[in-house]
């Protein structure tokens, strides 16, 4: 059941979502084991410490302090995952950010979302055909996501500003980029909704953009993909998409324009044909208005005892190689029961000795 956070612990949920080796999954198994982010913080260093880590870097109260005022100063709120306020889409896309950080108007997040991305170096015709999308999306009563880029995405915002637009960025949600969509950025915290799961005054890294392009198809019902090179951006956040269990919907182009390779192999893989807005209404009436399946919570158990969890932890290491293997595999090998494995794994995590891959593996780090 949602329940809006207290403030002391919204700063505990802040810190937590900022310590070191700490992601999403393992922001959720640690709040599923200890109840409370603030009881987490207490025991996150003795966890790191038993797989063999140096002390983690946590965030004092006064920094947490300091960004949540600044965001607010600035007209903004976080919203953590656990709230009724927090987009049901979004909640339903394990895992979801455990905070996001919004500039506008939030109850846009609350409304059927479609997404539409594509090439930055867009064409004058897809830019175009973007904007009389969002047009008719927005005329649906559906919001238009995408992530402020240049090309496609800001055509598409352009197009969805008088219905309704939510921009993801890779930074934080104070930094403007590229710089020339600055105009249209502030428009858009004027009319619409800036959301990002990162720090107030982040600089976009390269590694942010695939976090932020999973929260943009995380957010919708489905995708459109307008221009895309193959080994794009917007076929990455198709391929979320997938995995979210998403309706993904392409425009065709000329063979002879590489930025209609990628949508002509979308289409060729299943996605929907579109040429206007009514292919992508059509493809998701069925399921408009329909609840988003809410991600499974596994009650905390007890953790095993110390010598069960010494053969545990010595065969978990062993069956952990430089290249991912999947976690039940993991419990297999091991024989042990999954919740064993996932608190020796939440260690080794915890300690920086292993990275989470796609699709349920993991690897040495």
């Amino acid at each position: 059941m949602s329940a809006a956070l207290g403030e002391a612990e919204r700063r505990a949920w802040l810190r937590l979502s900022r310590t070191q080796n700490v992601g999403p999954v393992t922001f959720a198994q640690l709040i599923a084991r200890f109840g409370t982010a603030s009881a987490a913080l207490n025991e996150i260093p003795h966890l790191a410490r038993r797989g063999g880590g140096d002390a983690l870097r946590i965030p004092g109260e006064d920094e947490a302090k300091r960004e949540m005022d600044a965001l607010a100063k600035r007209g903004g709120r976080m919203i953590a995952s656990c709230e009724p306020d927090y987009p049901r889409s979004l909640a339903a896309a394990e895992p979801a950010p455990p905070l996001i950080s919004i500039l506008g108007h939030t109850t846009l997040l609350q409304r059927e979302m479609v997404a539409m991305v594509g090439a930055r170096n867009a064409s004058a015709l897809g830019r175009k055909l973007a904007g009389t999308l969002s047009r008719g999306l927005g005329e649906a009563g559906l919001v238009v996501v995408s992530g402020l880029a240049r090309g496609i995405d800001a055509a598409a915002h352009e197009g969805a500003l008088a219905s309704g637009t939510v921009a993801v960025v890779a930074g934080g949600v104070d930094n403007i980029y590229p710089p020339e969509n600055a105009a249209l950025y502030e428009r858009i915290v004027a009319e619409g909704c800036i959301v990002s799961e990162m720090a107030l005054g982040q600089v976009p890294q390269a590694r942010h953009f695939p976090r932020r392009n999973r929260i943009i198809s995380g957010l919708a019902r489905g995708v459109v993909v307008v221009e895309a090179a193959e080994g794009s951006g917007s076929l990455i956040t198709a391929r979320f998409a997938l995995e979210q269990g998403r309706e993904i919907f392409a425009v065709p182009g000329s063979p002879l324009d590489p930025r209609a390779r990628g949508t002509n192999r979308l289409i060729r893989d299943g996605a929907t044909l579109t040429e206007n807005a009514a292919d992508v209404v059509d493809g998701l009436r069925p399921i408009l208005g329909q609840a988003f399946g809410e991600p499974g919570r596994e009650p905390p158990c007890p953790p095993p005892d110390d010598g069960e969890a010494d053969r545990i932890r010595a065969a978990v290491i062993e069956s952990i190689g430089p290249a991912p293997v999947e976690i039940d595999e993991i419990i297999r090998l091991c024989r042990a029961s999954p919740a064993s494995v996932a608190i020796i794994l939440l260690e080794l995590e915890l300690a920086g000795r292993i990275v989470r891959q796609p699709g349920g593996k993991v690897s040495w780090a």
